[in-house]
């Protein structure tokens, strides 16, 4: 005969409490059982010494007749100190994020650069528009009488291209 030591169910609706107990492995989880090793009670503190009630010897006995017990059992047995701790479960890929979560992170990570670069050209536009104020300011502080024979010349220049451009 299979023996398991496994946790039991009882309690109410939203309101867990286990037995852990040794039972043929063929029984359902809250069937019939060999014997009653303990208590488990999820409700509880972790550091609570009441969440978890091991009686030793009967346990020290099951396990020297071959009763395996489940992984969480085994780690009440391990934190015990009855048997050794198992090996710890390691799933890399259940920590893996889905598909459409790494597409939404890559956008993300897309619009912050373009944003930034957006934000790089602007300042870059930014400066070169201060240095252009500032070459065209010492040009409107010269004298008005300098000022003038240049208006002067420039004006009669554009009038042909002007009057090109309503021909044409």
């Amino acid at each position: 005969m299979a023996l398991a030591m496994r946790l039991s169910r009882g309690g109410r609706k939203k309101r867990p409490f286990h037995r852990i107990v040794v039972a043929d492995k063929r029984m359902p989880r809250d069937g019939r059982y060999i014997e009653r090793l303990g208590t488990y009670n999820p409700l509880l503190a972790k550091d609570d010494e009441n969440r978890v009630n091991l009686n030793e010897e009967r346990i020290k006995y099951w396990l020297s007749e071959g009763a395996e017990p489940s992984y969480r059992v085994a780690v009440f047995l391990g934190k015990a100190g009855l048997a050794p701790m198992p090996a710890q479960r390691n799933n890399p890929q259940k920590a893996e994020p889905s598909e459409a979560t790494k597409l939404r992170v890559a956008d993300k990570e897309e619009k912050k650069a373009n944003a930034a670069e957006a934000a790089k050209a602007a300042e870059e536009e930014a400066k070169e528009a201060a240095k252009a104020a500032a070459e065209e300011a010492p040009a409107e502080e010269t004298p008005a009488e300098e000022a003038a024979p240049e208006a002067a010349a420039d004006a009669p220049a554009e009038e042909p291209e002007a009057q090109e451009a309503k021909t044409e």
